[in-house]
């Protein structure tokens, strides 16, 4: 993927070519690495719920990745391990601790934009 930059320094990148793409059930997740910062725009499809399709990606009980970012489209739930509990609508920026369970709710797909949590998120293991 090229980066565009100008004589200044100014560097620009298109989640429209994502320099990778991880595919989980009911998601994805496409990411870019600019400038020693690595975000990433995650798709969600109804339906899709952290501990039933991300889970055995991460092989933990709960999500343990901190997640800061913006959601641009659809409603998620947030549940907290402590029992904390948050609906995210579009335009929300959210910063999310560690130990946690998310889940689409309604019959739109939730776009989420994440500039600290992806560098991880749904990777496969790689077999021993």
């Amino acid at each position: 993927m090229a980066v565009t930059r100008s004589q200044e320094g100014l560097q620009s990148m298109d989640f429209s070519k994502p320099q990778e793409t991880r595919e989980f059930s009911k998601g994805k997740a496409e990411l870019i690495t600019l400038n020693g910062v690595t975000f990433g725009r995650a798709t969600f499809q109804p339906g899709w719920r952290w501990s039933v399709d991300v889970k055995p990606i991460a092989g933990t009980n709960s999500c343990q990745a901190a997640h800061l970012g913006v959601q641009l489209s659809g409603t998620m739930h947030i549940k907290m391990d402590d029992g904390t509990e948050q609906d995210l609508r579009p335009g929300q920026l959210v910063n999310i601790p560690p130990g946690h369970d998310a889940w689409v709710v309604g019959s739109e797909p939730v776009v989420f934009i994440d500039i600290t949590g992806m560098e991880n998120y749904a990777k496969q293991k790689k077999a021993a």
